[in-house]
Formats: C-alpha cells, sequence, structure tokens
C-alpha cells in the first residue's frame, strides 16, 4: 500500500509540473504575441489570431519570435490610407 501512495503522488507531481510546463510556455508566446501588437487592440486580436495560425502550421517555439515579428509587419494599418478605397464607387469619388 505505502508503494502505491507512492507512485500515486510521483505521477501526480510529474503531471503537475508538465502541466504547468505547457501553461508557462502558453502565457509566454501569447504575452510576445501581445507585445509586438503595443496599444492597438484590432491589432493585438489580429497578432492572437496569427498565433493560433502558427499553432496549426506547427511553427517551432525557437522560429515563433521571428514568424509573429512578419506577421506584425504585415498587419493591415487601419490608420493608412487604402489606394482601392479613393478609387471604390462607394468612397464618395468623382
Amino acid at each position: 500500500m505505502d508503494y502505491f501512495i507512492i507512485v500515486a503522488v510521483t505521477v501526480a507531481g510529474l503531471y503537475f509540473h508538465w502541466w504547468l510546463y505547457v501553461r508557462i510556455k502558453r502565457w509566454m508566446d501569447r504575452d510576445l504575441a501581445l507585445s509586438l501588437a503595443g496599444q492597438d487592440e484590432q491589432k493585438k486580436t489580429y497578432m492572437l489570431q496569427q498565433l493560433a495560425r502558427a499553432r496549426e502550421q506547427g511553427v517551432k517555439r525557437r522560429d515563433l519570435p521571428q514568424w509573429l515579428q512578419t506577421a506584425a509587419a504585415g498587419y493591415p494599418d487601419a490608420k493608412a490610407p487604402d489606394a482601392r478605397a479613393s478609387n471604390s464607387p462607394l468612397a464618395g469619388g468623382s
């Protein structure tokens, strides 16, 4: 009976440490994505979507910072004028 208790506690402890390790990695990845977004709420949402996309594509953790920086650089800036909008009939042009 003593061995069962030792094995059960050891397995539970190892599982808890693994679970904590995985959670901390996810928090670090999320924090990285949010830090690249700055204060822009829409960009934060975009970066979290890109992080989910990176996980779906299986991007390795060592490549994730560069991958997210590239995604952040490709963010469509809503403040910049869109060239297509000026030629659009909905833009109120002539």
